[in-house]
């Protein structure tokens, strides 16, 4: 298998570098480089930016707004946007409930709710976990009952990711509770402004509110909002989840900092010499880049047979893995670099208000946080112990 890439390939970089370096704004690039917090108008303001030229959904086909890249030129679009210091795209319309309806949808969802998630007209949020329904999803207890032409709701979603800027939902929701839980699940798209929904954000230890509780209470949905089949959604959660887990490896922005710590680790010194240099911190760090090397190559092999028409398996759970693995340890080797120069951030350094930190350092000031809000990444997604039990599974049939 040839992981290098064809000149024709090289060449499509070289344009989206052009692209990103005449089109990125550099107050948001800024942000992103450092550690700081961005909000839903950065977010949207990038993603209408990328919209503009066509290139927000590579992954869709041609004829619902896709680019018509191949499988490697999506994967270089997206290590290119983390090499720059893109915002990213929000996931949950783009990369998660658009292929599902691309999938499964019917002919007016897609029509009406496709062109909306590539203007971002909508912003969209994932209703799936529950209190005590987290790595087993299919036991959730959030229930619709069919009212003539309308389903009623009730039930509670929590770990919400920005569900406070959300116009649009996907939810799992129970409809048949006579037959095995993975059977009586439904896929439904849920307009967030409809009476009996109510959001309450939870703030983080890292002082942010990212991700909330939502209650529906008697809340009315049409009919026409269920996607495919009533008692099919553990399907479609299945196919959206095959997507979430190999984009969760992340290996450009893993890599972006990578270089981010090799440059704070230089610059602090230990004994009078940089601590890149010391022997016990560089094992860490090499340790460190090895696993991120391989896990490139993994990714890479995945890419190369999706070029020939194979989808992810058990890769897909590897890569999530391992991804926030690599992920969670780059945020501990930073916290360790930086030391007590960590621990005094205020929220208005990070959202952009002030232009110093309370410690009188930039690159240290946002790490600890940092570190707080990438502990969720082995937990999001389906836990890593789940993935593995999903190897085991599918590649040793246990």
């Amino acid at each position: 298998m040839d992981l290098n890439y064809a000149s024709s390939d090289l060449a499509f970089r070289d344009s989206v570098r052009s692209w990103l370096a005449a089109n990125l704004p550099t107050d948001l690039q800024h942000k992103v480089l450092n550690h700081k917090r961005l909000s839903r108008e950065d977010f949207v303001r990038w993603h209408k930016i990328v919209a503009a030229q066509g290139w927000v959904a590579p992954n869709w086909p041609v004829e619902h707004g896709g680019t018509g890249w191949s499988k490697v030129q999506q994967h270089i679009w997206e290590e290119e946007c983390a090499r720059a210091g893109t915002p990213a795209i929000m996931p949950f319309g783009v990369n998660m409930v658009a292929p599902v309806l691309i999938a499964f949808g019917s002919e007016s969802q897609k029509r009406h709710y496709l062109p909306r998630i590539l203007s971002c007209e909508d912003w969209w949020c994932q209703g799936y976990s529950e209190p005590g329904s987290g790595s087993d999803l299919a036991s959730l207890k959030t229930r619709a009952e069919r009212n003539g032409d309308h389903y009623i709701v009730n039930g509670q979603k929590t770990w919400t990711t920005l569900a406070q800027h959300a116009d649009m939902m996907f939810c799992l929701v129970r409809t048949d509770s006579g037959v095995r839980k993975q059977e009586g699940i439904s896929f439904l798209l849920m307009d967030m402004k409809t009476p009996g929904i109510t959001v309450r954000p939870i703030k983080l230890i890292d002082e942010d509110v990212e991700v909330n509780e939502v209650f529906f209470d008697n809340v009315k949905v049409p009919v026409a909002n269920l996607v495919g089949e009533e008692n099919k959604g553990w399907t479609y959660a299945k196919y959206l989840l095959g997507h979430e887990r190999t984009n969760i490896a992340a290996v450009g922005r893993s890599k972006r900092e990578l270089a981010f710590l090799k440059r704070i680790a230089t610059n602090q010194k230990k004994n009078g010499h940089p601590l890149i240099d010391d022997p016990i911190f560089a094992h860490k760090l090499a340790a460190l880049e090895i696993e991120l090397m391989a896990l490139e190559v993994t990714v890479m092999r995945v890419v190369a047979g999706e070029a020939k028409g194979r989808g992810p398996g058990p890769e897909a759970s590897m890569l999530k893995i391992k991804g926030t693995e690599v992920q969670q340890l780059l945020t501990e080797l930073m916290v360790e670099v930086v030391g007590p120069m960590g621990l005094p951030f205020d929220a208005a350094f990070l959202e952009g208000e002030s232009a110093q930190s309370a410690a009188g350092d930039d690159d240290a000031a946002p790490l600890v946080p940092y570190y707080y809000n990438y502990r969720k990444t082995s937990i999001y997604g389906g836990s890593n112990e789940i993935q593995k039990n999903i190897i085991t599974q599918m590649i040793l049939g246990l």
